[in-house]
C-alpha cells in the first residue's frame, strides 16, 4: 500500500547499502542522492525533485540502496512498494512507465558524463 512520508530538511531518507523496500516520488521539496567515493569523500550525483522518483532501482531488483538520499528541504514523498506497482501495471501497464522512463534519463545522464570524462581524459577521438 502507497504512503505518503514527511521529511524535513536534512533528514536522511535512506543510506547507502540499505534494503530496499519502497521507491518513492517526490510530490514536493528536493533531495539530493549522493554516495561515498573510493577515497571517503561524498559525491553528489544528482539532485531531484517535483514528480521525480528515486529509489527504484532497489526496489526493482531488491538489491541494496545504491546511494544516500537526504531532503534538502522540507519535503513530501509518496512511498510505494514492488507489490503496489505490480498491482498497479496489472490494471494498467503504463503504470511501469514513469519507472521506465526515470531509468532511461539516469541512463543518458550517466553517458553524457562519462563520455566527458572521457573527453577530458584525452581517451576519445575527436570526430
Amino acid at each position: 500500500m502507497t504512503a505518503t512520508q514527511y521529511m524535513k530538511k536534512g533528514q536522511i531518507v535512506f543510506h547507502e547499502g540499505s534494503r530496499s523496500d519502497f521507491a518513492f516520488i517526490i510530490e514536493n521539496g528536493q533531495v539530493e542522492i549522493s554516495r561515498k567515493r573510493r577515497d571517503g569523500n561524498i559525491e553528489v550525483i544528482d539532485i531531484l525533485g517535483r514528480n521525480d522518483i528515486f529509489g527504484e532501482i532497489g526496489m526493482i531488483d531488491g538489491g541494496p540502496r545504491s546511494a544516500t538520499v537526504t531532503a534538502l528541504e522540507n519535503s513530501k514523498v509518496t512511498m510505494i512498494s514492488r507489490e503496489d506497482l505490480n498491482i498497479m501495471s496489472r490494471k494498467d501497464p503504463n503504470a511501469w512507465f514513469p519507472i521506465i522512463k526515470a531509468l532511461s534519463a539516469r541512463l543518458r545522464r550517466t553517458a553524457t558524463k562519462e563520455k566527458k570524462y572521457l573527453r577530458n581524459a584525452n581517451l576519445v577521438r575527436q570526430s
